[in-house]
């Protein structure tokens, strides 16, 4: 949300419970849900959603319900797990991969594959670093389970996405470039 309100969009965070809302405060904050969409999307020209949730029809229901919803561009933040690798296989098959979520994934792929209308689901191609900077930069890749990128220009790749749509009905991997490795990191 920081990236959108940095950008001088208007923005809604549609929460469960507003009470426990830690977000940017330039931010408006509704209690909702994403299987109500509608109720808070109403005239949006984006949707962006980063949700999880258990349960193996949640994220068709939540698919259906933003697609319901009429925004004209639809952004999910989705899972690596989902992605193929260069040589073509997902990456939830691959050798050593977890598989104790794999319902989670499948789950989570049905959803992408109910989207409908205008959308992208952009991944990180591997994790997160989850202490990492915001490098302002990142790259559309496939699916690697050593890429890393930070939540801060995950953020950047879903707003670009929002305002200047470059893949539709697509899901993507972002990561940062070899350069930007953690290792490369000083300071």
């Amino acid at each position: 949300m920081a990236e959108a309100l940095t950008r001088g969009h208007d923005v809604t965070a549609v929460v469960r419970d507003v009470s426990r809302y830690q977000g940017p405060p330039d931010a408006r904050v509704v209690a909702g849900d994403v299987l109500d969409a509608a109720a808070h999307a109403d005239g949006a020209d984006a949707v962006i959603s980063a949700v999880h949730q258990s349960g193996a029809d949640f994220f068709v229901r939540a698919a259906q319900s933003l697609t319901a919803a009429g925004a004209r561009r639809i952004v999910v933040v989705g899972l690596a797990s989902v992605l193929p690798t260069a040589d073509g296989t997902l990456l939830m098959d691959t050798a050593g991969y977890p598989q104790e979520w794999r319902d989670f994934y499948l789950a989570h792929a049905a959803g992408v594959a109910a989207l409908d209308g205008d959308w992208a689901v952009v991944s990180p191609a591997g994790d997160f670093d989850h202490d990492g900077p915001r490098l302002g930069r990142y790259r559309v890749t496939a699916a690697d389970a050593g890429s890393r990128i930070s939540y801060a220009d995950l953020a950047i790749a879903l707003i670009d996405e929002a305002e200047q749509p470059r893949h539709h009905r697509q899901h993507i991997g972002v990561g940062w470039f070899a350069e930007d490795s953690p290792s490369s990191f000083t300071g």
